[in-house]
């Protein structure tokens, strides 16, 4: 069967997307989309410049709602938040969670961004691991592992975010034994509570990654377990919504996935691929 697109991990306006929801909406409906759902970045105190302002998230949930409404006759709109792990606030009503790490808790209220650019990384690496990437990406996984507890997230986003800067391998060696160890432990762990994992297109879109997130080796690994994707364009711009869905459902089939996954107001749906 021919897949409709759809994208579930959008921003906009609200967060650190460059447009609005609406815009983000009627995109969608253009593209011939069958669902789009909403994931502005939960509020974090130690990172205002990225996250829905305190002052803003009810009116950026009262937007999601409206548009759901208004048009329920063209497209299948659904409201989540994109939650980090160590977000500060709650979120009841919701239709879904993303649960990301995009921070490591390096201290009582210190915080090393994973992904706000390399030379933060490269900094917070040296300063706090002494420069091991390995123990590193070690501690990114076991804090991936802990999202369904955190935050009883629906999706993991960007599983592997922390290869972000590691394209030409000059961080660290992807094929090291710890490196995998951690990762495939990771997936062991979050599998228990049946999320979905994503194939995230984010980084492939921006030029900063040649095959989206997870890595073909993780995404071989999920597919073993018996383990569920979700396709994602991380999309911040209309530009990028549903970006490369046909490849993305190339690898999912290449790596061992019967089907994929979308999202609706009742639940998961399982779709052939």
């Amino acid at each position: 069967m021919k897949v409709k697109p759809y994208d579930f991990h959008t921003h906009s306006t609200f967060c650190d997307g460059n447009n609005t929801l609406e815009e983000m909406t009627l995109e969608a409906i253009d593209k011939g989309f069958s669902a789009i759902g909403f994931s502005g970045h939960s509020f974090t105190h130690f990172d205002l410049e990225c996250c829905i302002p305190k002052e803003k998230e009810d009116d950026y949930f009262s937007e999601c709602r409206r548009l759901q409404e208004k048009y329920k006759d063209k497209i299948e709109v659904l409201c989540g938040i994109e939650r980090d792990i160590y977000s500060d606030n709650t979120y009841p009503d919701l239709d879904y969670i993303i649960g990301s790490v995009h921070y490591l808790k390096v201290g009582e209220d210190d915080f090393l961004a994973v992904d706000m650019d390399k030379e933060t990384q490269e900094n917070g690496v040296n300063e706090y691991f002494g420069g091991d990437y390995l123990s590193f990406a070690e501690e990114y996984f076991k804090t991936v592992s802990k999202l369904p507890d955190a935050h009883k997230a629906d999706i993991i986003g960007h599983f592997d975010l922390v290869k972000i800067y590691n394209a030409d391998s000059s961080l660290f060696d992807e094929n090291a034994s710890r490196y995998i160890d951690a990762a495939k432990k990771a997936v062991d762990e979050l599998i228990k509570s049946d999320v979905l994992f994503e194939i995230n297109t984010g980084a492939v879109f921006r030029g900063r990654q040649q095959e989206p997130y997870p890595s073909r080796f993780i995404l071989k690994y999920i597919a073993q377990k018996g383990g569920k994707v979700i396709l994602s364009g991380d999309s911040h711009e209309t530009k990028a919504l549903g970006f490369n869905f046909e490849n993305s459902i190339k690898l999912a089939k290449d790596c061992g996935f019967k089907s994929i996954y979308t999202l609706t107001k009742s639940g998961k749906k399982e779709l052939e691929i």
